[in-house]
């Protein structure tokens, strides 16, 4: 009877202190989140010389769920009639990138710089304290289509600042290349953020990783110029956006032979 009453206790100890004294704390690891928008559903503007599509609110296009991407605030698709374009207008405390896609745009500002940017350039312009420019369709018989992106600064009042490069088109095929980062000294032109920017040229069926360089504080917004991709298990096609962030790498695969541009960007705008 002792013996047994004994042999309860024991056993009654054993199986508590599991529950009373190792007790390991609840760990939440951060999942990735993604925001879809599809072409389509983007906004536009139809000024005649100018055709625009806009990914987020600007101008008369106003959705309160679409005003940014983290410190990605602009990233409108603009076809602009031969000979055709934006007068001088004043920027300010914004860090502007144009990515030609076809024909030739020409650039004036108030810097006295004159330029004309084609496809395969990447032009920034750091307005900062403030900055006037114009753009046109330098020809007068095409059109020009090109993206012009805006990027909220961790900087204000800088002097302003205006570069632009030229990217080989062969350098793209199959591979990210780096065409913007906050580093003067690195690939690509450089911005007032902790921002990178790649592009690429997919062959069909080509997938490639990229990793974030700051996961904990960024997030990837990947644009389709055209073609059809596969990233966080969601197929794009030409146009569509996808934000992904809380993810470390992503898998980028293409279905069909793809162009492609890359937006790492602070999740929290300043």
């Amino acid at each position: 009877m002792i013996y047994a009453v004994f042999m309860r206790l024991i056993v009654w100890r054993f199986e508590l202190v599991p529950v009373n004294i190792v007790k390991e704390p609840n760990v939440i690891e951060p999942k990735m989140k993604t925001i879809y928008h599809p072409s389509e559903s983007r906004g536009s503007a139809d000024l005649g010389w100018l055709q625009s599509r806009h990914t987020f609110s600007f101008a008369s296009y106003f959705n309160p769920d679409r005003i940014h991407f983290g410190a990605l605030r602009v990233l409108n698709d603009d076809i602009v009639a031969p000979g055709k374009g934006f007068g001088m207008h004043r920027h300010d405390n914004m860090e502007i990138v144009s990515i030609p896609l076809e024909g030739d745009l020409e650039h004036k500002d108030s810097m006295g710089n004159t330029a004309v940017i084609k496809q395969g350039d990447i032009q920034v312009m750091s307005a900062g304290t403030g900055i006037f420019h114009s753009e046109y369709n330098k020809n007068g018989g095409k059109e020009v289509k090109f993206l012009q992106i805006w990027v909220l600064p961790n900087k204000k009042n800088v002097p302003p600042r205006y570069d632009q490069i030229h990217i080989n088109p062969e350098l793209l095929k199959n591979r990210l290349v780096q065409v913007l980062s906050p580093h003067p000294d690195d690939d690509g032109v450089w911005i007032h953020q902790n921002a990178w920017f790649h592009m690429s040229h997919f062959e069909a069926g080509h997938a490639i990783t990229y990793q974030l360089k700051n996961y904990v504080d960024n997030g990837l917004y990947i644009f389709v110029i055209e073609g059809e991709i596969h990233a966080a298990n969601q197929p794009l096609k030409g146009r569509d956006g996808l934000g992904i962030w809380d993810v470390q790498d992503i898998v980028i695969e293409s279905t069909t032979e793809a162009r492609v541009l890359l937006m790492e960007v602070p999740m929290m705008a300043p």
